[in-house]
């Protein structure tokens, strides 16, 4: 099932919806949710994502997260995919600032936050090959040598080189 995606305007304005296959075709802009999960000892979970994936496939990722669906309130999109794409859920969400990100092969507006999480973590097998805790040093020193998300390079790596 093609899900339908909310489509947004340059001031971040819901103008409609589209398929999610149209939305990735034409570049649609769009909302989208990131989360950067920490344990106690303050490491950050890394994951490569599926080879499966409709952009960005088989690329490695440090933040957790999806498209808004269509009517999906973004609070509620952060929690869903969180819970998704690593099996966490309950945990207190800390906002971080929002960004917008684009390239050619996706635009949208990003809602971002951080959490702690100290429990095990559940890959959802369609979205996540592999996973592990990295220190924020360890994954800086990662970023010029595997081939990560820009978005999320672009949206949050200064984020995990201000924790070094």
């Amino acid at each position: 099932m093609d899900e339908l995606v909310a489509i947004l305007d340059d001031d971040n304005q819901v103008t409609g919806s589209a398929p999610r296959s149209v939305m990735r075709r034409d570049n649609l802009r769009h909302s989208a949710t990131g989360v950067v999960v920490r344990n106690p000892a303050g490491d950050i979970y890394v994951h490569r994502r599926t080879t499966t994936k409709d952009v960005y496939p088989g690329r490695y990722d440090f933040a957790a997260g999806g498209v808004v669906a269509a009517g999906e309130d973004p609070f509620h999109a952060v929690v869903r995919e969180l819970e998704e794409e690593l099996g966490i859920s309950g945990v207190e969400l800390t906002r971080l600032p929002e960004g917008d990100y684009a390239d050619e092969n996706t635009r949208y507006h990003a809602y971002l936050y951080t959490c702690v999480w100290d429990g095990p973590v559940r890959h959802q097998p369609e979205e996540v090959e592999w996973g592990d805790w990295m220190s924020p040093a360890e994954l800086v020193a990662k970023f010029d040598e595997w081939p990560f998300m820009p978005d999320t390079v672009g949206l949050l790596g200064s984020y995990v080189r201000d924790l070094v």
